[in-house]
Formats: structure tokens, sequence, C-alpha cells
């Protein structure tokens, strides 16, 4: 139907309680990868589509922007899946609206580099023109300014100010006129769908058979209908696709030019199958509420006993990635879990409110589940960045991939550092390989 009438269609891949890049504690997982492909390859079949939101206001402050480099990462695997099905389809990202330093710096992060990790089109979600506004009361004048330097598409992907109604939408003749449209690609008004803070301009029936518009509605279609869209520069004399540096760490962003890597679930199940004793039973890995609890409850019976989790954590800062932060939550749980076991090898520590059971394929020793996972981690392709497979987005495990991206991927000690296995308690054999052995693995921009 959209197709038929010439419309496109920008789709956000990510759900919002467990397929999507937690900000309070982010992480790029087997998981989330297995969900944005699933749901990709099932719109390829459709000819309408012009991009895949990987985010929307993941970041919004500056005391998170340390998940801006695991956003920054699924945008690097997403294009190269999409490339290698074959699909032009862009992938961006929409950033939530702050002061200009915050805004400009990540806008230019999630744009630097090189095409396989610069997203190909940025929004911002802007309602600072309520109103009768204008350019400068709107500081419209100083976001396009901002913004003139990135090299990727922009558009605001969210507009429409309910502070000073009557909705006048008279931002839509300055959205498509210079010098805003010289940096802007267009917009979207928000929102078609009722919301519950009244952004709606439709109420649909009790049945669900008709809709009637309302009068931002209306206003809003007396604008675009009276708004006659740039149509310079032509295609051909569009400048050349250019790139620019990523910006460093500072003030406004806390977020490190290392990115994590390509999570690989055949590792996270290898590892998970044959590495560990301690198990989470199936019935509690769909439950994000349960797995992050308890994978805080693990790490800290770890932290008491002078070992951590480390192996399961990723910092977004420092650009340092446990061997298996890129696993599920599901299987993070299961490694603190095992850690733990491994500390106190008597069944009843395998148990975790019933929410555990101990492994059929149990590793005999210590030093057996140490082996198991230096085998699972060799399998890694050097670097740990690759292109993701359709196949293996399809075929995922359940027990890999289950879990929400939600649950907690770092220990209460903080963030993932580099500990060599011989800083480690005797007897963690299993700790050692995995927080010792691949620890700061990733892409550097």
């Amino acid at each position: 139907m959209l197709s038929g009438a010439g419309i496109y269609v920008m789709l956000d891949v990510s759900l919002p309680l467990n397929g999507s890049i937690d900000r309070s504690s982010p992480s790029w997982s087997t998981n989330l990868l297995d969900e944005y492909t699933t749901t990709i390859s099932a719109f390829t079949k459709y000819d309408n589509m012009l991009a895949y939101n990987i985010g929307n206001e993941v970041i919004n402050l500056v005391s998170n922007t340390n998940a801006a480099p695991f956003v920054k990462a699924a945008a690097r695997d997403i294009k190269a899946f999409l490339k290698g099905i074959g699909s032009s389809t862009m992938v961006g990202y929409s950033a939530v609206d702050g002061d200009a330093d915050f805004r400009n710096t990540l806008a230019e992060y999630m744009t630097c580099g090189d095409d396989s990790i610069a997203v190909d089109i940025y929004g911002l979600n802007n309602y600072e023109w309520c109103g009768n506004e204008t350019l400068s009361s709107s500081h419209w004048d100083t976001i396009t300014s901002g913004f003139s330097g990135l090299p990727v598409a922009t558009y605001m992907s969210e507009f429409g100010c309910i502070t000073s109604p009557p909705r006048l939408w008279t931002e839509v003749t300055a959205l498509f006129a210079s010098p805003v449209s010289d940096v802007f690609s267009g917009g979207v008004a928000f929102s078609y769908f009722p919301t519950a803070d009244d952004y709606g301009m439709i109420t649909i029936s009790a049945d669900g058979n008709s809709v009637q518009t309302s009068d931002d509605f209306t206003r809003l279609a007396a604008e675009y209908n009276s708004t006659t869209p740039p149509n310079t520069p032509t295609q051909s004399a569009a400048p050349a696709a250019s790139t620019i540096g990523c910006p460093a760490e500072n003030d406004t962003l806390l977020a490190s030019s290392t990115l994590p890597p390509t999570p690989d679930e055949s590792v996270c199940n290898c590892i998970n199958e044959n590495a560990f004793a301690c198990l989470l039973k199936q019935s509690s890995a769909n439950e994000p509420i349960i797995v992050g609890s308890l994978t805080d409850y693990a790490c800290s019976l770890l932290g008491s006993n002078n070992a951590s989790c480390d192996a399961i954590a990723g910092n977004g800062t420092s650009g340092v990635y446990g061997a298996l932060s890129m696993c599920s939550p599901a299987i993070k749980l299961s490694y603190a879990m095992s850690a733990y076991y491994e500390l106190n090898p008597v069944d009843s520590s395998c148990d975790f409110a019933g929410n555990a059971s101990l492994s059929t394929n149990k590793p005999n020793t210590a030093q057996d589940a140490s082996a198991a996972a230096s085998s699972c981690l060799a399998q890694e392709p050097s670097g740990g960045v690759f292109t993701p497979s359709a196949s293996s987005a399809q075929t995922a495990s359940s027990t890999g991939s289950s879990g929400s991206a939600s649950a907690s991927s770092s220990s209460k000690s903080g963030s993932a550092t580099s500990v060599g296995v011989n800083g480690l308690a005797v007897g963690l054999s299993l700790v050692g390989v995995l927080v010792g052995g691949l620890v700061g693995i990733g892409a550097h921009l």
C-alpha cells in the first residue's frame, strides 16, 4: 500500500523492553544482533525501505554517552549485514536534543569515520519551535550551523511542539527553505497516531474501523501544501562524499574510539554448552527483571570472593570489552553462576532461587572448563569484527539468544578492565581464560 503511494519507510529495528541497547548498562550482544537482522530479513521483500533506525534517543545525557560506542558498533554490523545481502538501504540513528556541545559532539561521533562505521542518515528529535517562532528564537539557526559540517544526510526525526497550542506548524516553511534546507533533508512531524502525552493527530474509533483527523493534522497538511521543497543542488552537482575524524573523549563525550566486537553467537553458544557448569533455566531466560537482578547478585557473590564479572562487562569509555560482553544476557548470567559454582562446587551453589540447574555437559574440573573456553574463543575471527550472516540470524539458538538486553552486563565493582590470569583466585580457571584472554578486542575508529 505505501509503496503504491510512493511512500518510503524508515523502520525502527529496536524494541522498547528487550530489543534495544540499554543506556544504563549498554552492550551490543548476540540477542540484539539477532533481533535486528531477523527484523530486517522480514522487510527485505519490500521495495520502499529507505532506512533502518538502530536506535532512538539511546543516549540522552552526557553521563550516558558511554553507550555511544555500542550504538556505533550496531550501525557497523547492520551496515555490513545489509551489504552482505545486497541491500542499499541506509542505517540511521535518531538523537535527543540538548545543549549545543552535547548535541554537536554526539552527532559528530555517530557520523565520523569511514563508510563502514558511520551512520548513513542522522536524525534530531527537536521540539524547540513552538507557535510563531523564528530561526533565532527557536535556536534552529544554531542547530543548523552546528550540523553543517556533518558528512551524512540529516533530518528532523521528530518535530511538533505542543507546549504553545494550537500547533501552527510554521516550522515547516523554515524546514524547506535556506539555510535550514541546506543542512536538513526535511523532517517527520510527530505524531500521526495517538500518544499518552497528546502528540497524536488522529482519533481512532472504538471499533478500529475509522479515523478522525484533528485540527493539528489539518493545519500541518496546509503548511505542507503551501511549501515548495528545494530542488537544488541536482544529483549531478551534489558534492562528493566526505568523512570526518572522530572526536576525542571530552567533557561532553565519554566515548572511546574503540568499538565493541561483532557479537559472535557461535562462540557464545560454544562456551555456554561446553564450558559452563551452571546454566540459567530457559523458563527464566526471557524474564528481563529476573536476569538482571540475578546477574547483579551473582556478580556480587564473585566480588565477595575476590573475583569479578569483568569477562561479561563492557566499558564504552575505556574501550575495554570482556570476552563475553558480546553474549546474550542469559549466557552472561550463566557465566557468573558457573564462576561462582567453581568457587563452591556443591549443588546448592547452582540453584539461584530455582532459576538455575547444573549442566548435563558439566565440565569435570575447572581445568576442563578452561580448555573448553579456550577452544571456543579460538574460533572468533581475528580482530573480532566480521559480517553477520542472514542464516545465523534466522536460525539463532534459543539458548544463545534468549534474555533481555536490559539485563545487567557489568559487575557491581565497576567497568571491565584487563585482568591477567595470575591476578585471579586459585581455581578460577574459567574466569582466568575469559578475562585474561580477549579483553579489549574491537575495531578502532
